[in-house]
């Protein structure tokens, strides 16, 4: 009889935790819908199309946006209200799917679709096995984030240099160090949502929105790899 309030309080961390980690996937697919309309939105509407793409300076300045915004988002995530968080998430979302619309002008209809279904399957397997796992994955994320900065270094240098070899063997480094991303970011998640206070509601929003941005980057990612290594060109 004495072990019926340890078992109450086992059940509600466990309901807070699975409440915490569908808000991340909810917010996640919420992103990705949003950046698929203004993708395909983007080039529907000419206004729009016309100003993305009206110049370079006006393209680079929406990709600039989009990394202030993530840099913002992440360092300020514990000052933010709820709604200002979802905000900055939400714009995020649209300002990639402006840019990310030139994908569809440079790949097929069904390079892209294809491209969008796998990586679905492989971040799904690989976010599945982060919550599943046992083993500890801090050890992975490291070496992960390691080869993350490798491949920044070699896109660098490849702008300069222009081989395609190196192009083809950067995006396949890249779907492996972003599948490894996902396993550890969705663990990192779970440990995050096992110690979120219960009481505190305004937390527990703020990390389902900064989970939620985190995953969504790993989807695209791998999505963009695989595009650039199987994608028909038009």
């Amino acid at each position: 009889m004495f072990e019926r309030p340890t078992e109450v309080i086992t059940s509600s961390r466990a309901e807070v935790t699975n409440a915490f980690m569908r808000g991340v996937y909810l917010w996640m697919c919420i992103g990705l819908a949003v950046t698929a309309a203004f993708a395909y939105g983007t080039l529907a509407v000419p206004a729009l199309r016309n100003f993305v793409f009206s110049s370079q300076y006006t393209f680079y300045g929406l990709l600039i946006g989009e990394v202030l915004l993530v840099v913002a988002l992440s360092a300020a995530i514990h000052k933010l209200s709820s709604f200002a968080a979802t905000g900055m998430f939400i714009l995020y979302s649209v300002l990639n799917g402006m840019t990310l619309s030139v994908l569809l002008l440079v790949y097929t209809s069904q390079s892209v679709f294809t491209a969008f279904l796998t990586t679905a399957g492989m971040f799904g397997a690989m976010s599945v096995y982060g919550l599943v796992t046992k083993r500890d994955l801090t050890g992975l994320g490291s070496f992960m984030m390691m080869g993350l900065f490798g491949i920044i270094i070699a896109m660098v240098v490849n702008m300069f240099v222009g081989s395609s070899t190196l192009d083809l063997g950067i995006s396949i480094l890249g779907v492996f160090i972003f599948l490894g991303l996902t396993a550890f970011d969705t663990q990192a998640l779970r440990n995050m949502g096992e110690s979120a206070p219960m009481d505190d509601a305004l937390a527990i929003r703020r990390g389902t929105i900064i989970g939620a941005l985190k995953l969504y980057l790993d989807f695209i990612n791998i999505f963009i790899m695989l595009l650039r290594i199987f994608g028909d060109r038009r």
